[in-house]
């Protein structure tokens, strides 16, 4: 029986619609070169959890800072050196919490043992922030692999890339969707907030001198706002003040982050903005309501997001140390 001649052509469509670089990576891709790969990975990652609560966020936050500025590429873990800045040395990554470049170097150091020369630190950076969000109850999803490390990491680059604590809701949703991401999807992304913490600096402003006539917002609920100014009161001292972006179920991946937004316990104002906007609040209360519409919206954004920018072939390269180029860059 002949076949109609067009159906031959469906798979070669459906293979164009695909971004080239993206059509490279695949979920097995490490499977003969690099078999231990995940249970390495897994290992590294719950030991490092286990000892130190804070990675999960932390990872997430790193991985998060490194795929929003030129794709996820590594290019965030690059240390300075005297002929170039680096990413990590902008003042929005400065605070980047040292448990996630070390749960990198462990994994890095542990899987070139195994099988040198062969799996990035991107792919890594990506694995390891599925494991620890699925270690804390958030969703597991599928993770495909083959990016190189990028090639180019400096100071530049970042600005205009990463919100900030007080960055409107229009230049949010626009850097977001300069970057293919729809509004829904920017609000389950948000949701990383479930976990981890945000120092009193970035939000001080709220407390104590919001407006001329109103210092603090009232966006916040009353005793929120009084319990957070007992948490600072020293923060232009002590710089390292902070609190939970989640009061209520800080180290639990869930969707506690939107019931929050609700009763007016938005640490920052991006966060309260989100429940203030039109184009947003829809997506906040249905997340509030529905835990597994939360995790299946974030599952799917999170994966979109791995992929974002990747290199592959001669754009990147495997680095042998993650924090350095394999030849030095002037």
């Amino acid at each position: 029986m002949a076949f109609p001649s067009f159906l031959f052509l469906i798979p070669l469509f459906l293979l164009l619609s695909i971004p080239f670089s993206e059509s490279k990576l695949s979920t097995d891709y490490y499977k003969n070169s690099c078999p231990n790969l995940e249970s390495i990975i897994r290992e590294t990652v719950t030991n490092k959890q286990i000892s130190n609560p804070t990675t999960a966020a932390a990872t997430l936050r790193l991985f998060f800072h490194d795929c929003m500025v030129g794709g996820c590429d590594a290019s965030v873990l690059i240390s300075s050196n005297s002929f170039n800045k680096a990413e990590r040395d902008a003042d929005i990554n400065l605070s980047l919490p040292g448990d996630a470049f070390d749960v990198i170097v462990r994994a890095k150091t542990a899987i070139e043992l195994s099988c040198p020369g062969i799996v990035s630190c991107a792919d890594i950076l990506a694995l390891a922030t599925r494991n620890v969000i699925n270690m804390v109850g958030g969703p597991f999803y599928a993770v495909r692999l083959g990016r190189k490390d990028s090639l180019l990491s400096t100071i530049s680059s970042v600005e205009g890339n990463l919100p900030r604590a007080n960055t409107t809701m229009d230049e949010i949703i626009r850097m977001f969707e300069s970057k293919k991401f729809t509004v829904q999807e920017m609000v389950a992304l948000n949701g990383a907030h479930t976990i981890g913490f945000s120092h009193c600096k970035e939000f001080a402003y709220r407390l104590y001198n919001y407006k001329k006539n109103t210092p603090t917002d009232p966006g916040y609920h009353p005793k929120y706002a009084a319990a957070l100014k007992k948490v600072c009161e020293n923060y232009t001292k002590d710089t390292a003040m902070s609190a939970f972006n989640d009061a209520m179920t800080p180290s639990k991946f869930d969707n506690m982050y939107y019931q929050n937004l609700l009763r007016g316990l938005g640490l920052l104002e991006s966060d309260n903005a989100l429940l203030k906007d039109p184009r947003t609040r829809p997506f906040v209360q249905l997340y509030a309501t529905n835990q597994t519409a939360f995790f299946n919206d974030f599952a799917r954004a999170m994966e979109k997001l791995s992929r974002y920018g990747i290199k592959t072939g001669r754009k990147g390269e495997v680095r042998r140390k993650c924090d350095a180029f394999n030849s030095i860059q002037t």
